[in-house]
């Protein structure tokens, strides 16, 4: 029986047009009454989240900024950073690519030293509360996530990606959709900080159902029974997931939930 159904934003939940499917609401309610949980698992920032999804955002297990920092409602359960020692390496590494933009993400917000109108377009689908600072250096939060974005482009692959990838020995360098590309601790990603709510929520992986469509998206699928690559995935992830759902354009994981319901 399932208990908790975990599910990546763009590109799997929302249609192209950055949209919930219509059933939503109607869905959720039927999940609460039978004490199913839902959790969106992203990329993005905790507070994009909760403003996407502020009528559920005392019950939720929210998992943002690719595992990196989890919260149940308004409480912080867990976070894990980028090492110390590494954060001035790594965010001068991305600062000197060429027109591609850096974002430092904190707990508290994210950090940005351009006011360039094509980025700031772009992270607002992602991150909504930012800050606009002289030089990254004056962060003294801890970091858990460095995010480069080539928004004019849309080639991070063959850019960005390709420069970090030697820093991999350290920490992982994640392609989180065509134009953003994610350096996270080495330690964290969407599956591991599953698994950590599987223990403390006492969950087993075979009561759980995840959806996803990106190479971020592979650790969550292995950690959970009923796994589920949208049909608009990529082709590595069609090949790990146990199912394959309709296309995000098609409201694919209402689809599969809908007939989970009806079976149960």
């Amino acid at each position: 029986m399932i208990k908790w159904i975990i599910s990546d934003m763009d590109g799997t939940l929302l249609d192209d047009n950055g949209n919930l499917p219509r059933d939503f609401d109607e869905v959720m309610r039927e999940l609460k009454q039978r004490d199913i949980i839902f959790s969106p698992a992203s990329g993005r920032q905790y507070y994009a989240l909760v403003k996407q999804f502020s009528k559920y955002k005392d019950d939720w297990l929210f998992i943002a900024e690719n595992g990196t920092m989890v919260s149940k409602g308004r409480d912080l359960l867990f976070y894990v950073s980028l090492p110390e020692s590494l954060t001035g390496t790594l965010i001068r590494a991305a600062a000197s690519l060429k027109d591609v933009y850096t974002v430092v993400c904190t707990c508290n917000g994210s950090y940005v030293t351009t006011n360039n109108e094509a980025l700031l377009a772009e992270m607002g689908k992602y991150y909504t509360r930012h800050t606009f600072i002289e030089s990254f250096d004056s962060i003294k939060e801890p970091i858990i996530k460095i995010s480069i974005c080539d928004c004019n482009n849309e080639n991070v692959k063959e850019n960005a990606y390709k420069y970090l990838l030697p820093y991999e020995k350290d920490v992982q360098v994640v392609m989180a959709t065509n134009m953003w590309v994610d350096i996270m601790p080495k330690e964290i990603n969407k599956g591991i900080a599953i698994q950590k709510l599987q223990q403390q929520l006492g969950i087993k992986p075979e009561e759980c159902m995840a959806f996803g469509d990106f190479y971020n998206d592979r650790e969550m699928l292995k950690v959970v029974g009923e796994s589920y690559a949208m049909e608009n995935a990529v082709p590595e992830l069609k090949k790990i997931a146990k199912h394959i759902a309709p296309a995000n354009s098609r409201a694919g994981v209402m689809t599969v939930i809908r007939e989970m319901l009806a079976k149960n």
